[in-house]
């Protein structure tokens, strides 16, 4: 099952993310410290100014009618006689009044404006995941486990893909890396994204599914005079027994087997990317690799080859994988997203892994 949900930093409350418990429970706290400090001082306290920022707060997390009881609430304990606060005059009275309904003005538009953007964020999640939706954990006798980490905040889909479809052909995967991330890439992931399920349910062989995505990448630049679309892609088809994987490198790192907890690398020369004319670079080159029961193979996107550390390195990713590898595979990828966040403070690119396990 692929997990996408949790970032590594995720939004401040001062970014859109509802305010913290602290700032909701802070105007209650202040009208009870008010009333209280008032009620067993001996003496007049003059701290009627606290008042005026009871609604501003209360205003920052809650709705109008919660704001104008906090702002009822104020100008109760400047004007009770019991709390004698220094005898308020007429001038502070209606400063606290405004600033009330100020208070409840703002609140009112900012719960508006909170509608509106959940309402836009619900259309555009439900939008990103019906382009990428959730991997399944078993596809045909292939069992499956991803991880996306999109590099743009705040969003579910980046310039990475993947995805796995059992077709008339067998079980087929794919993995790619489009130019660019972020929102400006979706476009093209859809595209490929498309392109590749239409093309597992009628493309007889590995090499004419790779074909047919670099055409769909081609006939796309073409319609844009000032587009250069390409994307690095791997492509996998697994035999009717899962005994054996063909693979199709197009500019994209190969996948890695995990065998007895040892990391072997697939040699295989990558092709031309996707979008610059396979059909004009000669004919693919694909192997077969033999599968042993226990094997995984696990594909990893640029985000993870590249990431670095403060010295410039590259993130060991084979030596680090042997001695992650233990565990279930379902959450190896996780495993290794954690241990890329402890060895690089800040990833730039889309993070993408897939782990396909076929049965014993």
């Amino acid at each position: 099952m692929a997990r996408r949900n949790r970032e590594p930093a995720r939004r401040g409350w001062l970014r859109g993310a509802p305010a913290p418990r602290w700032v909701r429970v802070l105007p209650a706290v202040l009208v009870v410290g008010v009333g209280v400090a008032t009620l067993a001082s001996p003496n007049r306290l003059d701290i009627g100014f606290v008042l005026g920022a009871i609604p501003p707060l209360a205003g920052l997390s809650y709705g109008p009618v919660a704001t104008v009881l906090f702002g009822g609430l104020s100008v109760a304990l400047l004007t009770v006689p019991a709390f004698h606060l220094d005898d308020p005059g007429s001038t502070d009275l209606l400063t606290i009044c405004f600033v009330a309904l100020l208070s409840v003005f703002v609140s009112f538009v900012r719960s508006r404006r909170d509608a509106q953007l959940d309402l836009e964020r619900t259309v555009a999640e439900a939008a990103q995941r019906a382009l990428v939706p959730p991997l399944p954990e078993r596809v045909g006798l292939v069992r499956c486990a991803g991880l996306y980490r999109a590099a743009q905040r705040g969003t579910l889909v980046g310039g990475d893909f993947f995805d796995v479809r059992d077709g008339p052909f067998g079980v087929r995967a794919v993995m790619g890396d489009v130019q660019g991330h972020g929102l400006s890439a979706v476009a093209t992931v859809a595209s490929l994204l498309g392109a590749f399920r239409e093309a597992v349910l009628d493309r007889p062989d590995l090499e004419s599914v790779a074909a047919r995505l670099d055409r769909r990448l081609v006939v796309d630049s073409a319609r844009s005079p000032h587009a250069e679309l390409f994307a690095t892609a791997v492509l996998l088809e697994f035999s009717a027994d899962a005994r054996a994987v063909r693979i199709v490198a197009c500019g994209h790192p190969a996948p890695v087997v995990l065998r007895e907890g040892r990391v072997t690398e697939i040699g295989i020369v990558p092709w031309t990317p996707l979008g610059l004319g396979l059909a004009d670079s000669g004919p693919l080159g694909a192997v077969t690799v033999p599968l042993l029961a226990g094997d995984r193979l696990f594909l990893a996107s640029d985000g993870v080859w590249e990431a670095r550390d403060d010295s410039g390195a590259f993130y060991p990713f084979t030596g680090r994988l042997a001695a992650l590898a233990d565990g279930d595979s379902a959450d190896l990828a996780e495993r290794v997203w954690a241990d890329v966040l402890r060895y690089s403070e800040e990833i730039r690119d889309d993070v993408t892994m897939l782990v396909l396990t076929p049965d014993d």
